[in-house]
């Protein structure tokens, strides 16, 4: 079983407007709540996949109540951690050809529940074979907060995904114990190295071989439309991929994860790996929904993608 981790979830709610004004009512003509946050898309797509897999994570109030039902109606077990604070709500105005978000703070995480959420986690792990962390942590956690889940996962031998930014992802990886597969962008790269990056083949193994990374097993880099990037152990790989027609690219990269996580529970190939992570990747790009594939179309896409050993 995969468990997903979603610290910082929220209900995503877009309002489409097909004329925006501001200082004046606009009325919406389609309305799509969801469950949201970058592992709930993870878990939906390992669903879709018919993987087994569990999502977690922090939850409070009404709005978490509404999270918990979402996950219960497409079937997909959760064991979420209970705090006092309220779930936030996300907002996207798509308008014009634009998205424009109002974005809520979040709860604040008080330090006891941060300790409790551990335990609750550490019981999890025990019954899972692989674990994807998935982006921000919510107030009263510090950055470094996700070393604590990194290191119970080292003890139990499970493999880990983190997909995180900023000074969290930094903060996580300056521990003794490091996370199976980090998967960043290639602005995330940029940020992390603090310096811009050769995006050539030479230029990026020496990116990927930067001392933030020792120890990584997998350093995956996304590079949109151009493909990926990856280095497992000594060995690199580009992968490169056909041209499609996008429809709302938002959830691609958390569709390439669940790829990733797949594969790590299936033990799969490295060619296997990255061929399924930039396929689903894809999928996701084609549907209006953030965090839903249409499988039909995996093996039209999946034939096209090359792997180059590089």
């Amino acid at each position: 079983m995969i468990l997903t981790l979603t610290l910082n979830p929220s209900v995503d709610i877009s309002y489409v407007i097909e004329d925006f004004q501001l200082d004046t009512v606009n009325r919406v003509s389609n309305i799509d709540k969801t469950a949201g946050g970058k592992g709930l898309n993870v878990t939906r797509v390992l669903n879709q996949l018919n993987e087994s897999v569990i999502a977690s994570g922090l939850i409070g109030g009404q709005l978490g109540e509404f999270i918990e039902q979402q996950l219960e109606d497409s079937h997909i077990k959760h064991s979420f951690f209970k705090i006092k604070d309220v779930t936030r709500n996300c907002i996207a105005i798509l308008h014009q050809g634009k998205q424009t978000e109002i974005l809520e703070k979040g709860p604040t995480i008080s330090k006891k529940e941060g300790q409790n959420f551990l335990e609750h986690v550490d019981e999890l792990i025990r019954q899972t074979k692989v674990v994807v962390i998935s982006g921000s942590l919510p107030k009263g956690l510090n950055n470094n907060y996700y070393l604590k889940i990194i290191e119970k996962c080292h003890d139990e031998q499970v493999p880990l995904i983190l997909d995180s930014s900023g000074e969290t992802l930094v903060s996580s990886l300056k521990g003794l114990h490091k996370p199976t597969v980090i998967k960043p962008n290639i602005d995330e790269l940029y940020q992390l190295l603090d310096r811009p990056v050769d995006e050539s083949i030479d230029g990026l193994k020496q990116a990927v071989n930067d001392s933030l990374f020792k120890d990584i097993e997998w350093v995956i880099v996304s590079l949109g439309a151009k493909g990926m990037f990856a280095k497992h152990h000594n060995q690199y790989y580009k992968v490169n991929i056909p041209s499609i027609k996008v429809l709302n690219p938002v959830g691609s990269g958390d569709s390439t994860v669940a790829g990733i996580a797949s594969a790590l529970l299936n033990n799969e190939s490295d060619d296997e790996l990255l061929k399924k992570a930039n396929t689903l990747g894809m999928l996701n790009a084609q549907e209006s929904r953030t965090g839903y594939v249409n499988i039909k179309n995996y093996d039209e896409l999946y034939h096209q993608i090359e792997l180059l050993e590089v």
